[in-house]
């Protein structure tokens, strides 16, 4: 969709200029970024009504928590923000405003690169909006991350998106894509991630977060987007921090007893470690973004139906643009887990060991092995069949070069990599093309590959081409 791009300047100054929306900034920990790119383009009394800045602890525990501590750069923290600053506008203003004037609070908590730049900073943003109904505000939240390496910059960047999504509020809310296209605008992405994004309203209630996040992948704002088992969109540095991970990639399309014998299988393996505990660990099955792709778009009407029936499993699911297994590691690197084990098959995995992959790394599969296998991860083998011999195949049976053997070895002999030897070997021959092929075909044979619950859903809702 073309539209001309505007520049913050004249963004805040368009917004400065229309009589029909008036609020208030609430601004934490990165200066007054936003409310001062409304001062500078002129005619900001017409749209401000208050600004604030809570830099002090005791001072935003004050006005947003009753008193009491919490964390500052927090969902939780925003939440009491935005409900605290519009619910003063309302009371403060409502008898005297004009009937056309609808009203909004924007407000940001926000973390910004220390002077000896060993943090990372990131933020929440977020604004509560009237569009169409008074007194029934619409809420639009994202989590960004600051990847510039100056706080002056960060800065920048900041006043930059806040302007994007006040604007982005009264412009694009029919359209959630260039909503979040525009969100970038006079930006780019080696500036900042948006990590998760959340829409919700009278205005908005068409829109499945799901979807919208998604989006945030395919446009290239951010490599991953987490949700769990509920559904819930999440923020996934603060889902997964300090967690237990447990990741299986795959189509779901739909999950058989095979996937269902792979998540039992290293569940169980898993539960050896002795860092193990229940409560704080995360299975999660990851889709890439390859796998979702038809013709160059979405099909969104099969995506949630994936989500729906893994989440109806118990499973949390992340949808990412990663390929190189090595990329998928790093990602969860970021987040400080404890333990992250990553489940393959052993086709998959003998691609994993194949050089070829690795040509664009200076250290070749050396570097990527190394980035594979931090401290705290490991990779579980699900075997396979061969169609041909109907041999079992476990990782000891991949073919590799000779040199890479020495790498496989030292692997092994560390438990990096370990075998899935518990495998139902019954189920080794279930290929999720050939349910699909049945379920197309009305061939009711398929109902024996995959879990009853998996079984009812497709019959239930007429998925993956049932007809029933």
């Amino acid at each position: 969709m073309e539209r001309e791009i505007y520049s913050t300047k004249r963004k805040a100054l368009l917004l400065n200029l229309d009589t029909g929306i008036y609020g208030s900034i609430a601004e934490i920990g990165g200066g007054q970024e936003v409310a001062r790119a409304f001062f500078q383009a002129g005619g900001a009394s017409g749209t401000i009504a208050k600004t604030i800045s809570a830099y002090d602890k005791t001072f935003s525990d004050h006005f947003y928590n009753n008193g009491k501590s919490g964390r500052y750069v927090s969902l939780n923290r925003l939440e009491k923000m935005l409900d605290e600053e519009y619910n003063e506008l309302k009371t403060i203003l409502h008898d005297k405003r004009n009937a056309q004037v609808h009203f909004f609070s924007f407000a940001n908590t926000v973390e910004t690169i220390n002077f000896q730049k060993s943090n990372q900073g990131h933020g929440w943003i977020g604004i509560k909006f009237e569009l169409t109904h008074p007194g029934q505000p619409n809420e639009v939240v994202i989590h960004v991350r600051l990847l510039e390496n100056d706080a002056v910059l960060q800065q920048y960047t900041l006043g930059t998106i806040g302007v994007n999504l006040i604007f982005a509020c009264y412009h694009y809310t029919d359209n959630p894509n260039l909503f979040l296209q525009s969100l970038l605008d006079n930006l780019d992405t080696d500036r900042i991630e948006i990590t998760m994004a959340r829409m919700r309203g009278p205005d908005l209630s068409y829109i499945d977060n799901r979807l919208l996040c998604v989006q945030l992948v395919k446009n290239g704002m951010t490599p991953a987007v987490m949700f769990d088992r509920y559904g819930n969109v999440h923020q996934p540095g603060d889902f997964l921090y300090k967690k237990n991970a447990l990741v299986l990639r795959g189509r779901f399309r739909p999950i058989t007893y095979v996937g269902f014998d792979i998540l039992k299988t290293s569940y169980a393996l898993f539960k050896e470690d002795k860092n193990f505990s229940p409560e704080n660990t995360l299975q999660i099955c990851e889709i890439t973004l390859n796998n979702l792709l038809e013709e160059g778009e979405i099909n969104e009407r099969d995506f949630l139906d994936r989500v729906d029936i893994l989440n109806g499993m118990g499973q949390n699911v992340l949808v990412s643009s990663f390929e190189e297994f090595y990329k998928l590691v790093d990602y969860f690197s970021r987040f400080k887990i404890h333990n992250l084990r990553v489940i393959l098959g052993v086709p998959t995995f003998k691609k994993v060991l194949e050089k070829k992959y690795y040509t664009h790394l200076r250290g070749g599969i050396l570097e990527a092995m190394g980035r594979m296998f931090p401290g705290h991860t490991r990779f579980y083998i699900y075997p396979a069949l061969d169609r041909n011999t109907g041999k079992v195949l476990l990782v000891d049976d991949v073919e590799m070069e000779p040199d890479v053997k020495h790498i496989f070895n030292y692997l092994v002999d560390n438990r990096k990599i370990r075998n899935l030897r518990q495998a139902k070997t019954k189920w080794l021959s279930i290929d999720p093309r050939e349910v699909i092929r049945l379920i197309e075909a009305n061939d009711n044979r398929w109902e024996k590959m995959v879990p009853k619950y998996v079984a009812k859903q497709i019959k239930t809702k007429k998925i993956f081409g049932y007809k029933g």
